[in-house]
């Protein structure tokens, strides 16, 4: 991973995802907005995590997230990955995958869809699903 001098954490996938996410709600809310929703002592706090200056501390994810209006699984994830990457590496070894309320709505789904008979994914269905997002 590149170090940016004075930004040691510039090159995190929690600064890509920030930065991504902040700029999709742009057209609602600005990043000031973001940061005080989100219980932030100071606003700039949100801007020096997103610049890689700090590390996003991990009591700030749940409020963040809600801010955000994304999974809290996933950007304590990738905060979690951000603080210790050999840490993030344990956290999915005993938790497995971080699943969001979105996939879990997907997985119910299937299940009903499918009378709960737990079918493989067959590349039909592989095919079906890719489809869906136009790939």
């Amino acid at each position: 991973m590149k170090r940016t001098a004075g930004k040691p954490h510039a090159d995190t996938r929690l600064v890509k995802f920030l930065e991504k996410r902040i700029l999709e709600l742009r057209p609602r809310m600005t990043q000031v907005e973001i940061a005080a929703e989100a219980g932030f002592p100071s606003t700039n706090m949100l801007a020096m995590v997103k610049a890689g200056t700090c590390k996003l501390p991990l009591d700030r994810v749940p409020a963040l997230a809600k801010a955000l209006e994304c999974d809290p699984a996933r950007l304590f994830m990738l905060a979690v990955e951000q603080q210790d990457s050999a840490l993030a590496l344990v956290v999915r070894e005993i938790f497995g995958t971080a699943v969001t309320k979105n996939e879990v709505d997907w997985l119910e789904e299937i299940r009903s869809a499918s009378d709960h008979i737990d079918p493989s994914l067959t590349t039909k269905a592989k095919k079906a699903i890719r489809g869906l997002f136009g790939k």
